[in-house]
């Protein structure tokens, strides 16, 4: 592929900056996300993961430097301009951030009411066709009060599938469940990408799902990018911290 046909950016910060009171999160932070790819930030916790996340939505303004999304600089953006934006790219959050009061079919619903034009009819087959998906099909009618952590995840992928994104964010997603589920939501992301081809980024320390789904690997380091570019090039790095993380997940894997 020749440089004029390489892909656009469909994320990028360009030296972004955030600091809360003498806490610099991050500092002077360069990467981008192509379209269709997926981009995983790791790092120990406290990092600036999350954050990261926070800024491509729009919650947070970085202090300094330039955020990129779906080819616009959002950084001065206004709420209404965010708006249209995240019609396009949705967050799955690490608490789910289902409604209790809904089963889980109305959750799934809930961004397909936002929507004109849309039958009730072809609300429920929508919605009928996530929950398959996702692997909770027989799970429609229950409250998310009777859902394990990762089934809970997984119906918030499907609901933020039904929002039809371009993009999405994932915000630890196998954080607190148990290796196999870990093994199943790594499974559904990387399926959901390559039917849907979706852009996304997934925060998270699990080394297990940045090798399975990340095309390019961000690792943060207080604040700092130390390393961008492919798993495999991630464990030929000579920097000592990205060495030190690899050798302590080895011996987690070993133990």
């Amino acid at each position: 592929m020749s440089a004029s046909e390489q892909p656009s950016p469909y994320i990028a910060f360009k030296d972004v900056s955030k600091s809360f009171g003498d806490n610099n999160v991050l500092e002077h932070v360069n990467f981008d996300v192509l379209t269709g790819e997926t981009v995983c930030i790791l790092g120990r916790s406290g990092v600036g993961k999350s954050v990261t996340l926070q800024i491509i939505m729009g919650f947070m303004k970085p202090d300094s430097g330039r955020v990129i999304v779906d080819q616009q600089d959002i950084t001065d953006s206004t709420e209404d301009e965010l708006e249209q934006i995240r019609k396009k790219v949705t967050m799955v959050f690490q608490n789910g951030a289902l409604f209790d009061s809904l089963t889980i079919r109305e959750n799934i619903a809930f961004p397909l009411r936002e929507r004109k034009g849309i039958t009730e009819d072809q609300i429920f087959q929508i919605v009928d066709g996530l929950l398959e998906m996702v692997g909770v099909a027989d799970m429609g009618e229950l409250l998310p009060s009777d859902l394990s952590t990762g089934m809970k995840r997984s119906v918030a992928i499907a609901r933020a599938l039904a929002a039809q994104p371009e993009c999405v964010l994932y915000d630890e997603p196998t954080t607190m469940v148990d290796p196999l589920m870990a093994q199943l939501l790594g499974d559904l992301i990387k399926r959901l990408k390559t039917q849907l081809r979706l852009t996304s980024v997934v925060v998270t320390h699990d080394m297990r799902l940045a090798k399975k789904l990340a095309n390019r690997i961000v690792f943060l380091h207080e604040g700092k990018v130390l390393f961008f570019g492919t798993f495999a090039e991630m464990e030929k790095s000579e920097e000592p911290i990205v060495k030190e993380f690899l050798e302590m997940d080895e011996m987690r894997l070993d133990a």
